[in-house]
């Protein structure tokens, strides 16, 4: 593991794969909704936000997440937000796949084309009963009386439970199997399937590997940034923009 300011130039014929997480977010001050012992309201997250949380309480649970898009809505795209928005701009959404843990929306509000969030998003409401049912966009607080337009079931929030498989895993899998570089930004590196990813770049696919964290996790990267995103990120960016490109 090299602990470096500036990772290597990405491949030009392969893709570049980014995962982000909370510490992305991190210097826009997203709201954690978590006080004194880790409790919200004293509730554990994880009494609001699962599905028998949703089946038991939808009134508790629709708070909550009514509560986070406001939280959400409040704050702005940080430098580096904005920097991988202007990577995958300059370079394209095929050759830049940002890959995301966090359900906030920032990346799109800075400017991101395509994005694909594994955790879901606060956006967007689905049915509760069959996820192929079309989902619904949503801004301010939930309606009670919106329901799914195919069957009349309640809408639920787009988010990956405790207990639920991330979505876009065939995806991302494609993804990482033709990746040239895997960033990732600002994640724990202890959640899989997510925490997985650096190795199957690494030692399946002979991928360049770096970590961006101010604390660095210590996981299957062969090259490390020491450094918060909203510093590192657009730091990397320009020098990656300031070479040649295909």
């Amino acid at each position: 593991m090299e602990i470096v300011s500036l990772p290597p130039h990405p491949p030009f014929d392969k893709k570049v794969v980014i995962l982000s997480g909370a510490g992305l977010s991190v210097a826009s001050g997203v709201p954690t909704f978590r006080g004194a012992g880790g409790l919200w309201e004293g509730y554990r997250l994880e009494e609001v936000a699962t599905p028998e949380a949703w089946f038991a309480d939808r009134e508790l649970v629709r708070r909550f997440y009514d509560m986070r898009r406001e939280g959400c809505a409040a704050v702005q795209p940080n430098p580096g937000h904005d920097a991988l928005a202007e990577l995958q701009n300059q370079w394209g959404v095929e050759r830049v796949v940002l890959v995301t843990q966090n359900i906030d929306g920032l990346l799109q509000k800075a400017g991101a084309q395509s994005v694909i969030e594994m955790h879901g998003s606060l956006w967007r409401l689905k049915c509760e009963r069959d996820d192929a049912h079309p989902s619904v966009a949503i801004e301010g607080e939930q309606s009670r009386d919106k329901h799914c337009a195919e069957c009349g079931g309640f809408l639920r929030p787009e988010v990956v439970w405790f207990g639920e498989v991330p979505a876009f895993m065939g995806d991302i899998g494609i993804a990482l199997s033709q990746c040239g570089l895997f960033l990732s930004v600002g994640t724990s590196g202890q959640v899989y399937p997510a925490a997985g990813f650096s190795s199957v770049a690494r030692h399946q696919v002979g991928a360049i590997t770096v970590e961006v964290n101010p604390a660095p996790t210590g996981g299957s990267f062969g090259h490390v940034v020491a450094d918060a995103a909203e510093t590192a990120l657009p730091r990397i960016v320009e020098h990656w923009l300031s070479g040649t490109t295909p």
